[in-house]
């Protein structure tokens, strides 16, 4: 099986030229430019701090150099993650991969992948040695077992190898906090509960952490990638802060009718007081896999 290619993105005026003519069409083809555009605005804000919310498994598709990359540019302020993102980025961190899958699925090939010690996610597979190994290098691992979610995280992004590159170590290294308020919501912290019985990593520490980022930025940009946790663990902070997000982007696959919040759009926001409702923000409707690439290069592009 052929490896995932955690994807390098770089500057591209062919795709700027295209996100400005697009910025001029309609439905989600103008959403995605304006996405750029208000992502832009909030770089060139030097007052602004960019909270970014990313929810799903975005690792395992190939997303991991582009959050790092985003990282590394000063594109992310504060990141709110699930656990299964941190999971699988010290799964490549310790030179495991990720392997391209078959979308031709049935039942019975996954009862063989099950017998081969394989999962899968969609059309990704991930062995199962993958855990083996995490679990010998949690084992190395020595750490105030009530320390917080969020100082564990920057912990154990400084105890990753140098090569090859992870999401943990970049934030570690470039002072972006990562919080993960469904920490034990993973493979990670399973295995963190396996080897250290006893601990008991504060989450409340995280929430005060959270807040007081949200009450004393200057200004507040958010851009959630996906929703679920991540989004409403940035939002809350906002409802409770002095100051709403004056930017806003989202990008989701999922719908506002069923009531759910990943798909709750954006100006319903407003009416809890996350969103200031002169605001620039828009959703766009689109798979994350296909958006974040096409951010992350017009930003290269425009902010060289």
């Amino acid at each position: 099986m052929k490896n995932v290619n955690q994807i390098k993105i770089d500057e591209n005026p062919l795709l700027k030229k295209m996100i400005d003519d697009m910025e001029n069409t309609g439905f989600n083809a103008k959403r995605i430019a304006v996405a750029c555009k208000i992502y832009e605005k909030m770089v060139n804000d030097k007052e602004c701090k960019i909270f970014f919310s990313l929810a799903g498994a975005m690792v395992p598709a190939g997303m991991q150099n582009i959050i790092i990359d985003m990282v590394e540019a000063g594109y992310i302020d504060v990141l709110v993650t699930t656990g299964a993102n941190l999971t699988h980025d010290i799964a490549e961190a310790l030179g495991f991969h990720h392997f391209q899958g078959n979308l031709a699925i049935d039942d019975k090939t996954d009862k063989d992948l099950h017998d081969e010690h394989m999962n899968r996610i969609y059309d990704v597979f991930m062995p199962n040695n993958v855990y083996e190994g995490m679990e010998d290098f949690i084992k190395t691992l020595k750490f105030d077992l009530n320390m917080s979610v969020k100082d564990f995280l920057a912990y154990l992004g400084n105890q990753l190898p140098n090569s090859p590159k992870s999401l943990l170590k970049a934030c570690a290294k470039h002072n972006v906090p990562i919080f993960c308020p469904a920490f034990t919501d993973c493979g990670l912290a399973m295995q963190i509960s396996f080897a250290f019985p006893k601990v008991n990593l504060n989450h409340f520490q995280d929430l005060q952490d959270m807040i007081n980022l949200a009450w004393d930025a200057k200004t507040a940009g958010v851009c959630i990638i996906g929703g679920g946790v991540p989004k409403n663990y940035i939002f809350q902070a906002m409802q409770f802060s002095p100051n709403s997000s004056q930017y806003a982007i989202q990008i989701t696959m999922d719908r506002p009718e069923t009531g759910g919040l990943s798909g709750a759009e954006l100006r319903e926001a407003i009416s809890w007081g996350k969103i200031n409702e002169k605001a620039e923000y828009t959703t766009v409707v689109i798979d994350a896999t296909i958006a974040l690439p096409i951010i992350l290069s017009y930003l290269k592009t425009v902010m060289k």
